[in-house]
């Protein structure tokens, strides 16, 4: 009797929870954005709200949770229940900082489900135009003609456009000095102003000013150029064959999230960026639409992860933090 009595409650258990995912979603919905409102991540995750919003005849909001490097609002996420009312859209910089952070209270892989990549970026290197270099070679070959003086910005450490430059180091043995800033917003302003000879930029931000003139583009850090800026060749155009760092957001759940709902998060993405309209939108600031499958994400950010530990070796980055 006791056995028939669990089998029952087990059946009964299983039952509401596939009646529950069918009826999903029936309340609103949160998607957590570990970074402060108006950044790209912000912006493709309102963007996504909107779109699923209508379809799902549900309300998906977006709530902005920065600080930490974007640990904290990852951890929030990670600690929901895994029911997909809570959400994340997270940044390239989850593959990376566990490389600067001692202790992180979550493990990556462990503790989220990848939904989809939904867009990448290239970065560009660029300089103030009072700077001689022209060509990324010209870069390359100041650097090693004074090792250390050539110094450049980045978002912060451990942000993605350090990396970036951490790979150039690696690559070419040049020796450049960082300065980080914190976001990209302050770095760009010193080198607009002169204060920094050079800075690793995410196209997007960069396009204004490098159409204004006012920075001088010397390569993108994508395999193939980017529509945003089609006259800037690339890194391994120039030499650094096999060069290739992306800016990417992709939407993650916590861990244990009902595959249907992965799925259907997923077909809803995919939908959003094969819209003309929006396609043609983020292709003219620089970035590609992607919404890969779950399991192509989830390898995606393996790779990444594995990635960014061979460069942190290289570069010798220690957790600081």
């Amino acid at each position: 009797m006791l056995r028939l009595a669990l089998a029952a409650a087990a059946l009964l258990a299983a039952t509401f929870s596939a009646q529950a995912q069918q009826d999903w979603p029936n309340k609103p919905v949160k998607i957590l954005v570990p970074t402060a409102a108006g950044g790209t991540a912000d912006a493709t995750a309102r963007l996504f709200a909107q779109h699923v919003s209508k379809t799902l005849g549900q309300q998906f909001y977006v709530e902005n949770r920065g600080g930490a490097g974007n640990t904290l609002g990852i951890d929030s996420v990670v600690r929901s229940p895994a029911d997909g009312y809570t959400l994340l859209l997270g940044a390239g910089t989850i593959a990376i900082n566990h490389l600067i952070y001692k202790k992180l209270p979550y493990d990556v892989l462990r503790d989220l489900t990848p939904v989809t990549q939904m867009i990448s970026l290239p970065n560009v290197l660029v300089v103030h135009p009072s700077q001689p270099m022209k060509t990324l070679a010209d870069y390359i070959a100041a650097a090693k003609a004074a090792p250390g003086k050539i110094n450049y910005a980045s978002a912060g450490v451990g942000s993605n456009l350090h990396m970036a430059m951490e790979l150039l180091r690696f690559r070419t043995g040049i020796d450049v000095t960082h300065v980080p800033y914190k976001g990209v917003g302050p770095a760009l302003q010193d080198t607009l102003a002169g204060h920094v000879m050079s800075m690793m930029s995410n196209a997007a931000s960069a396009k204004p000013h490098i159409v204004a003139g006012n920075l001088r583009a010397l390569g993108v850090t994508s395999l193939k150029r980017s529509a945003a800026l089609p006259d800037v060749p690339t890194f391994d155009e120039q030499g650094v064959k096999g060069y290739e760092v992306l800016n990417w957001f992709g939407l993650f759940a916590p861990a244990g999230t009902p595959k249907e709902i992965v799925d259907r998060l997923q077909a809803e993405a995919a939908a959003m960026m094969n819209d003309p309209k929006t396609r043609e939108m983020m292709t003219a600031e620089g970035a590609e639409p992607v919404a890969s499958k779950p399991e192509v994400f989830a390898a995606f950010v393996k790779d990444e992860i594995r990635k960014w530990d061979e460069v942190g070796k290289a570069a010798n980055i220690q957790p600081t933090e």
